[in-house]
């Protein structure tokens, strides 16, 4: 891989992977060191694609397993609040409160959101990214839906 050809990886891909790597950590600088190492392997990996959407479905699953392994590790940092977060601005108090439930989904169910709804993932995709059927893809996509309407009909009553 040149690096000219890597640039257009990072350019292409890097912030799917970050956002990603955000939704499932709920930290800034570990979804950045997920990035990174997602995109140095990618640079390492010598691999050649059969197409575009096949190099991003390889740099998902990557991104997914580093997500994975930093939660697995002992040294893990402890996440910061929400609320010291930087979290993304937002046009209504509507949408700020969505993407705060959402975020405290745990985090199979906030990546399968994520991939979900933002990416337009199909379920099938999801699954072979997260290592998962696609069965318990649709069974972490319901539970995510009943759990942001019982907790936005909370909010809405306070």
């Amino acid at each position: 891989m040149t690096e000219e050809q890597f640039r257009e990886t990072v350019d292409q891909y890097g912030d799917m992977i970050f956002r990603l790597a955000y939704s499932y950590l709920k930290n800034r600088a570990d979804a950045e060191d997920v990035m990174q190492e997602t995109l140095l392997k990618r640079y390492v990996e010598q691999k050649s694609f059969d197409s575009p959407e096949h190099e991003k479905n390889w740099l998902l699953r990557v991104a997914v397993n580093e997500c994975r392994k930093l939660l697995r590790s002992p040294w893990r940092r402890r996440t910061e609040p929400l609320e010291d977060a930087e979290a993304p601005s937002f046009d209504s108090p509507a949408q700020s409160e969505l993407f705060r439930q959402v975020m405290a989904l745990p985090p199979k169910y906030r990546a399968a959101i994520y991939l979900y709804y933002y990416e337009d993932y199909p379920v099938r995709d999801i699954a072979a990214a997260m290592g998962a059927n696609p069965s318990t893809v649709q069974t972490w996509l319901m539970r995510a839906r009943g759990q942001l309407q019982v907790k936005l009909k909370e909010a809405e009553s306070l």
